[in-house]
């Protein structure tokens, strides 16, 4: 376990989440005002908790709607964005044919996307697995396991639930193969520190994908 609490956010309301759209691993689906107030609840409630200029290593994925999130929260702790860290590794469940579709168009065709006993998104027949994401965040997991003392990572709704999954050691949840925490509305964050997780601050937006 690091030594470290992890800061673990989910990005701001963006256009494709208000119109109800997959958006997967889109790589620029831009914040709505709402997602931006959101992104400015979680500066200042990590302000309050953190104080400004925590010493952080500042973590994204890297889609344009977790660095503009991250952009407006670097700003209320007066840290400075370009020095952040973008990967790959931390961005949202590819959907695969289903990745920028609307929500209706897809349950109209294929039946409901969104498991209703545990809240995550099922995976599109050619879209990435929930073992490929465990697999995936395991990875930066092992690659940054020495990063010093705290961190904050932007990432998404699905992808953010593998992890944090992961980092508290929860059992694969039954028919999709890998740990997952239960999802947290857009604008929320937890602390996890080890292996245990505390909300930070619930935000406003939907839940869980």
């Amino acid at each position: 376990m690091r030594k470290g609490r992890d800061f673990i956010a989910r990005h701001g309301e963006t256009v494709f989440n208000a119109a109800r759209r997959l958006q997967g691993t889109a790589p620029h689906t831009p914040l709505t005002r709402a997602g931006f107030a959101q992104a400015d609840e979680i500066g200042r409630a990590l302000r309050t908790l953190l104080g400004e200029r925590p010493p952080l290593t500042l973590w994204a994925s890297s889609t344009g709607r977790a660095l503009q999130t991250l952009a407006v929260i670097a700003e209320h702790l007066g840290l400075d964005w370009h020095g952040a860290h973008a990967d790959d590794r931390l961005v949202e469940i590819g959907m695969g044919s289903w990745g920028g579709r609307y929500y209706a168009e897809v349950i109209a065709e294929a039946g409901p996307v969104i498991d209703p006993a545990t809240g995550l998104l099922k995976p599109a027949p050619d879209g990435e697995t929930y073992p490929q994401i465990a697999a995936r965040v395991a990875d930066w997991l092992a690659a940054t396991d020495d990063d010093p003392g705290d961190r904050l990572v932007i990432m998404h709704g699905i992808s953010s639930c593998v992890l944090r999954g992961v980092m508290t050691g929860m059992a694969p949840v039954p028919g999709f193969g890998a740990p997952a925490a239960r999802g947290l509305p857009q604008g929320s964050v937890v602390m996890i520190e080890r292996g245990v997780e505390q909300v930070v601050h619930l935000g406003t937006g939907r839940a869980p994908a």
